[in-house]
């Protein structure tokens, strides 16, 4: 298994870690049987959105004896009410679910507490005036929570709690579909066929900001979403128009800037062990990039998608992280000095380049790879 920094938080977390959906299965009891499986195979990392009390308290049994090889991602304002999970915004219900979760998980502390599910702007307003925000520091600062955390779909929303420097971590809804589609206050308008009525161009400028933004201030990116709900999966459901494997929608999510992880939903032992499978399978059967530039409902035309098929380079540039990190150092006014440095360690800098144009032959998506690199050394000075 590979870790990764989340974010700036400190902690190294599995690039594979685990969603709950599919935890409720056999009446809870697969809940264990992931966690068995997590454990032997190195995932460290999980998130609890639900507030389901029976899934909790499985949860907790699981954890039991071994609370300290995982890190838990669980969510205030998820609570339970009339038999159904429910998001609230009242701050005692906020209060009493969270001190339900932390008797249920039998745990004295969340690794991060992430304010749940927040898509609207007016939402996260309300979210730092009425007390949310504040009693999530609370918690932080009375180390029952040790990072703040966001759940949302929405970049515009995420992008401002990003900004304002109220977040450590962001768990974000990322693959090649939703990532085209424009910032919206409806989840449900990121798989509406209506929305893919038109063939789609390039990722959304807003979306693009966000990943950039995130890894430029050091918040990770807990990735929700990564298989489109199973769609993409699918040549007659994915808004493509074709399918994608398990290996090609994990490797996506990864070389977004920023993401530290992606939470795989799994319903059964063996959709699990297909995502840690990942691990281990070939650099081709991980590679989208093809895939992407046949897709017949979407184009990438002109976008890198660091996917290294530019490769290899004469004088041996690392094309991917000179454009990744130009992109970092064009996302905000100054180039912050974590990009500056990685950028100079790199054995070779755009500066060297010949021009010789073997790169743009080989890319999938057109990318004027020259001019990248004829920026990135105006930018970087060598």
């Amino acid at each position: 298994m590979n870790y990764r920094e989340l974010g700036s938080t400190g902690l190294k977390v599995s690039e594979i870690a685990m969603g709950c959906e599919g935890m409720t299965e056999e009446n809870c009891t697969m809940c264990a049987k992931l966690f068995d499986i997590a454990e032997e195979s190195g995932i460290n990392y999980f998130d609890l959105y639900s507030s389901n009390p029976e899934l909790r308290s499985a949860v907790g049994k699981a954890l039991k004896g071994r609370r300290e090889k995982f890190i838990i991602q669980s969510h205030l304002c998820s609570v339970w009410k009339n038999e159904q999970y429910m998001r609230t915004r009242n701050l005692a219900e906020v209060k009493a679910g969270f001190e339900e979760m932390m008797r249920l998980l039998q745990t004295d502390y969340i690794d991060v507490g992430m304010i749940h599910y927040c898509d609207a702007l007016s939402d996260w307003d309300d979210i730092a005036r009425n007390g949310i925000l504040d009693y999530a520091r609370e918690l932080k600062a009375a180390g029952k929570i040790h990072h703040i955390g966001l759940s949302s779909h929405n970049p515009q929303v995420a992008l401002k709690a990003v900004e304002a420097g109220a977040i450590e971590v962001l768990m974000f809804s990322v693959n090649p579909c939703y990532d085209l589609q424009p910032a919206s206050e409806d989840v449900e308008d990121l798989w509406a066929d209506e929305n893919y009525a038109d063939h789609l161009t390039n990722m959304d400028p807003e979306r693009q900001k966000l990943y950039e933004t995130c890894q430029r201030l050091g918040v990770g990116i807990t990735v929700m979403k990564c298989f489109g709900g199973g769609d993409l999966l699918s040549a007659e459901m994915s808004p493509a128009g074709a399918a994608l494997t398990v290996n090609q929608c994990i490797a996506y999510a990864l070389s977004r800037p920023a993401v530290s992880c992606v939470l795989a939903g799994a319903h059964s032992a063996e959709q699990l062990k297909e995502a840690i499978a990942y691990e281990s399978v070939s650099e081709s059967e991980k590679d989208y990039a093809l895939a992407f530039a046949s897709f017949p409902k979407i184009s990438w035309k002109g976008h890198c998608m660091y996917c290294s098929h530019c490769e290899p380079c004469p004088v041996k540039i690392d094309i991917a992280s000179v454009t990744k990190f130009l992109n970092l150092a064009q996302s905000g006014k100054n180039i912050p000095e974590t990009v500056r440095e990685h950028y100079a360690v790199l054995e070779h800098h755009a500066g060297e380049c010949i021009k010789c144009g073997a790169c743009e032959k080989r890319c999938p998506f057109g990318v004027s790879i020259r001019e990248n690199m004829s920026e990135a050394a105006r930018i970087f000075g060598r």
